[in-house]
């Protein structure tokens, strides 16, 4: 089952500094790799700030761009002023082998088109770049699959569907957040305080549905009742949960939520 979420463009509301919105960003990153989350929404809301919202898209996107050419999509910029402190997601699609000798068949990898004298080539983090034939323009990323390894490498180009490994997430930014829910073909959870307790015969059922599921969160400032108002109960095939009953802390912030929610329905998600 693919799980997205959808964050508010005012989640960052609650930090003051860049360098403590990049850290949050980054332990959000983190959740959704570790959960294998398949998409990432930035949803506008009122309080939110452009600037938080091109701020959250960067790093997340950054962050799930495999190191080795990052540095053809990602020239020097503000966002990314405290880069530095961002923890390295580490998932598969980010692979550390550089060695073309260790590249065998069948292997997969992440690669980039880039022009070199008016060719093109894959760099697939190796030290070599790999010739390229198709009508892919440069700065285009695909997936390959070696079809035969060192020293004569073949490759096929490949779909994210094709892997069986996560490969990393998607971040897509939205209008306001009822837009996204009525386009939204799967089921959709509303996170918050006033919802139903979550229960496992009802984690189960969410599980064992297989259809896509959104994970919506609220703002540091707005939950979701204030965000979406009177049009909460027009929401087709949507649960609005609780999964923090008895919390004793005032608020349970975003970074938070998500590896709380998570948490939960993956201890079921692995069952099915």
């Amino acid at each position: 089952m693919k799980i997205s979420i959808a964050i508010p463009d005012s989640a960052l509301s609650d930090e003051i500094t860049q360098k403590e919105k990049s850290s949050k960003i980054s332990k959000i990153a983190r959740a959704c790799a570790i959960f294998q989350i398949d998409e990432i929404f930035i949803y506008h809301e009122i309080l939110g700030e452009k600037s938080d919202a091109k701020l959250m898209s960067t790093i997340l996107k950054y962050l799930e761009t495999p190191q080795y050419f990052r540095r053809y999509l990602y020239p020097k910029m503000d966002e990314l002023k405290y880069s530095g402190i961002l923890y390295p997601l580490k998932i598969p699609s980010h692979n550390q082998i550089s060695d073309p000798k260790k590249i065998k068949t069948n292997d997969i990898r992440e690669g980039l088109i880039v022009s070199v004298k008016g060719k093109k080539f894959l760099d697939v983090g190796i030290k070599t770049l790999i010739p390229y034939f198709s009508k892919e323009q440069p700065g285009t990323r695909v997936s390959i699959l070696f079809k035969s390894g060192y020293p004569n490498f073949v490759i096929k180009e490949i779909s994210k569907d094709q892997i069986n490994e996560y490969w990393g997430y998607k971040v897509k930014e939205r209008g306001n957040l009822l837009s996204l829910l009525s386009s939204w073909n799967g089921q959709i959870i509303l996170t918050s305080s006033k919802g139903k307790v979550i229960t496992q015969e009802v984690a189960k059922g969410i599980v064992e549905n297989k259809k896509p599921l959104l994970l919506v969160f609220g703002s540091p400032e707005r939950g979701i009742h204030e965000i979406l108002g009177g049009t909460i109960n027009q929401l087709q095939n949507s649960k609005i949960l609780n999964f923090f009953p008895n919390q004793a802390t005032e608020t349970v912030r975003l970074e938070e939520a998500i590896i709380g929610s998570l948490s939960i329905l993956n201890l079921f998600r692995t069952s099915y």
